[in-house]
Formats: C-alpha cells, sequence, structure tokens
C-alpha cells in the first residue's frame, strides 16, 4: 500500500505530537503541516502512528494499492 493524501484538517491545536512522532514528514508552526517535498510513502508507520496519536484526530491520509503488475503482451 502507499500513501496517496495526506490532509490536516481545520481544528489542529499546533501540540508538535506529530513532529515529534514523523519529523521527516511534518512542521508546526501556527498549526501542524506536512512538511514540503516530504513523500509520506516512506515513512508510512510513523504517518499512521502520529494519525493514531493526534490528540484532536485532524491527520487524515489515504493508502492505495501499489500497481506491481506489469503488462504482458
Amino acid at each position: 500500500m502507499s500513501i496517496k493524501n495526506v490532509t490536516i484538517k481545520p481544528g489542529c491545536i499546533s501540540c508538535g505530537l506529530c513532529a515529534f512522532v514523523a519529523p521527516e514528514l511534518f512542521e508546526v508552526t501556527d498549526v501542524s503541516r506536512l512538511k514540503e517535498g516530504a513523500d509520506p510513502s516512506q515513512y508510512k508507520e510513523k504517518l499512521k502512528q502520529a494519525a493514531e496519536q493526534c490528540p484532536v484526530r485532524v491527520i487524515a491520509y489515504t493508502e492505495e494499492p501499489e500497481n506491481d503488475t506489469a503488462k504482458t503482451e
């Protein structure tokens, strides 16, 4: 599975837990945000952990199966 989309819904309290759990993905200024250029698929487990531990549950993501099938003619 690969991570297709990560969003931070309104309601972030800027606690910094996501940046503590997954500093490769998140930064906190006035609210939490995904770092520019961050690749969530490289840090799937940390992303899932950050989303689960978020006290206000505002981190959302979509998982999609990776397309590993090769076409044969």
